[in-house]
């Protein structure tokens, strides 16, 4: 695997860190694709309900979240977001949704489905 080259890092103010394209990227365009390392539920303290934890582990099974490497767990939330995130065996695969400006954040929906409007369990900014 190799780090895409399309993002960057950046901070917002109210937000923390987010996910910027770095030039433009069409419709389409695979944005990263980033390892996973699996980790069991079980062995979490609090389990999901971890307030900390819960914020950077993707729910991937019955029995384990998965922290994602690259930027992966930096990516903001959108109930309107311009890319998707896929699982596939250990890696998580960052898509555009429709054409990203340059300079513009990037973000997913966290309820993996992009149109899923179920709340969050926290303020969505």
């Amino acid at each position: 695997m190799e780090h895409s080259g399309l993002i960057c890092v950046r901070k917002i103010k109210g937000k923390g860190r987010a996910v910027f394209a770095k030039c433009s990227i069409k419709k389409g365009t695979i944005i990263e694709r980033v390892p996973v390392l699996l980790v069991p539920i079980a062995d979490l303290v609090g389990g999901l309900e971890n307030p900390t934890l819960n914020k950077y582990f993707y729910h991937w099974d019955k029995k384990h979240v998965a922290v994602c490497l690259g930027y992966g767990s930096l990516y903001n939330h959108s109930f309107e977001p311009n890319a998707r995130y896929i699982h596939g065996p250990n890696v998580v695969t960052y898509r555009a949704l429709r054409d990203i400006r340059k300079e513009e954040e990037i973000t997913i929906n966290y309820n993996y489905v992009p149109d899923d409007k179920t709340p969050m369990r926290f303020k969505v900014m």
